[in-house]
């Protein structure tokens, strides 16, 4: 009986273990998929001053942009790109999510700090992928 208890109890560890890797560091690279880098701002993008562009690399366990700030009525088109993992990017105050390879687009209509982080349990680093979002 004891045997067959310790049996199960390290298969539901490592069921749980497997599905903890699976969030972050086990899915395939997704880079491929991603759209090309729109960081660089095309010549009508430049000319309306209303609309910003940014693109947010993920990687285990950060953001390459910890902070990303717009005027306030300005429309923001986000998107996420997985270079590590698998990561989404959600904004706390305007509950916008933004998935890996996707671009989303909302306007910055409420002035102040809003935190954003990884809302998709992606291992042991999961907590330190926050950020900001500031509005002027």
């Amino acid at each position: 009986m004891a045997a067959r208890k310790w049996g199960l109890t390290a298969a539901v560890w490592t069921m749980a273990a497997a599905l903890l890797l699976a969030g972050c560091g086990g899915g395939e690279d997704r880079k491929a998929n991603a759209p090309a880098d729109d960081s660089a701002p095309s010549a009508s993008s430049a000319a309306a001053s209303d609309v910003k562009a940014v693109t947010i690399k993920a990687s285990n366990f950060k953001f390459d942009q910890p902070e990303i700030r717009a005027a306030k009525g300005q429309t923001i088109e986000l998107t996420l790109e997985n270079e590590q993992g698998n990561h989404t990017l959600k904004i706390d105050g305007y509950e916008q999510t933004v998935k890996a390879g996707k671009t989303i687009s909302f306007t910055a209509d409420q002035a102040g700090e809003f935190e954003f982080y990884c809302d998709l349990m992606c291992g042991t680093g999961h907590a330190d992928m926050v950020g900001k979002l500031i509005v002027e």
